[in-house]
């Protein structure tokens, strides 16, 4: 009888790389704005734009765990203060939202990920948590994930417990009977560790280990590790 029930993996910079995903989302949502809101980048600065961010997160404090709705409401603040009304303001975040969110969903998956996600999938329950706004449906990674937390869903991002927890219920799994995969030893291994599940630190840059409470079950440097790392686990 297998002792593991569910895997759930971290997506950003575990799957793929995601700098150059959001450099790319950011520069097709400029061109968005470029063109639709002309005065957006003319009339407000860097700096003003994190000023707007963090009045935000201050006013509306469950915007801190949600990625996507801070964006819109800092698009929409933008917009509004350099003289579109309301409604207007609304429909221009929206817009350009949606250019930079249609980006970023467009990444290149590390190699060996489908192939490892297709062998995993067959004999476990995968699960995906991220702090972040990657979806897995619009990626095309759904055959693979029964289910997907991100932050907004759980108010709370990583390493609070919230995720790893709604995800061993989904599962109806004890922490046991889980491993969480993830690039980050914080956010992922220690958040997990503190869950009670088992871990496994995707570490391809073979980065040293920081002093954490926490330490992963297994590391590996590529994906395609992860099959024995698994196994290894299961094994105990």
């Amino acid at each position: 009888m297998r002792r593991i029930k569910v895997i759930t993996f971290d997506l950003d910079n575990t799957l793929w790389s995601v700098n150059d995903v959001m450099l790319r989302a950011e520069a097709h949502m400029r061109d968005w704005l470029d063109e639709h809101v002309p005065d957006y980048y003319r009339k407000l600065s860097r700096e003003r734009i994190l000023a707007l961010r963090t009045a935000a997160v201050a006013e509306l404090p469950q915007l801190a765990h949600d990625v996507s709705g801070l964006r819109r409401e800092v698009l929409y603040r933008g917009i509004s203060e350099i003289g579109y009304s309301s409604a207007e303001a609304r429909r221009l975040a929206e817009g350009a939202f949606g250019r930079f969110y249609e980006a970023r969903q467009q990444v290149v998956l590390f190699d060996d990920a489908l192939e490892v996600l297709d062998a995993l999938a067959a004999s476990y329950r995968l699960g995906a948590l991220t702090n972040g706004n990657a979806d897995t449906a619009a990626i095309g990674l759904n055959r693979f994930f029964s289910f997907a937390f991100n932050a907004a869903d759980v108010g709370a991002s990583k390493p609070a417990p919230h995720m790893f927890r709604a995800a061993l219920r989904h599962a109806r799994a004890q922490p046991d009977e889980g491993i969480h995969i993830g690039d980050h030893l914080v956010d992922d291994i220690q958040g997990a560790g503190e869950a009670g599940m088992h871990s496994i630190w995707m570490n391809p840059g073979a980065a040293l280990r920081e002093d954490h409470h926490h330490q992963p079950s297994r590391e590996v440097r590529r994906l395609r590790e992860l099959l024995g790392a698994v196994g290894s686990i299961e094994a105990g």
